[in-house]
């Protein structure tokens, strides 16, 4: 598995790998419209940045930092295509977030995520991300708010 920075050419994997998941499991929302369809100017344009994790040329998986006004970094869209999932794939992701937010001098990483998603919390866990109180947030789907300090 080989993760490293979103090109453009991952535009179309990147927009259907988030799409999958929360397609199967929510509703696709206006903000996931805004990040999903147009990342270059929503994400990388505004100082965030995105990894791409590829097996064998091919996409499966994906996470970003979206960069947020307080110094920090919102980890956002962070998937594993189905065939990956329990590979390691998601805690590689993860540790590419956050090598990359440490060395961009980030404050801490905050995240928004659901309650039923329990592998992704406890990864979150396992890395030391930790509850916080309910934040405002543009998702209905969001019940579980969660932050690392760096």
């Amino acid at each position: 598995m080989d993760v490293r920075p979103f090109e453009p050419t991952d535009a179309n994997a990147w927009k259907s790998l988030n799409e999958a998941w929360i397609g199967k499991l929510f509703k696709i929302e206006p903000k996931d419209r805004e990040v999903l369809d147009f990342p270059q100017e929503n994400i990388l344009a505004k100082g965030g940045h995105i990894f791409m994790a590829h097996q064998n040329r091919t996409a499966v998986g994906c996470a970003a930092l979206i960069k947020m006004p307080d110094g920090g970094y919102e980890l956002a869209k962070m998937t594993v295509d189905e065939s990956m999932r329990g590979s390691g794939l998601g805690r590689a992701l993860m540790e590419a977030c956050i090598e990359k937010a440490r060395v961009l001098g980030a404050t801490r990483l905050y995240l928004e995520t659901n309650s039923g998603l329990a592998p992704a919390i406890g990864l979150y866990r396992a890395v030391g991300f930790v509850d916080m109180p309910t934040q405002s947030t543009p998702y209905a789907r969001a019940d579980v708010f969660m932050e690392l300090r760096l």
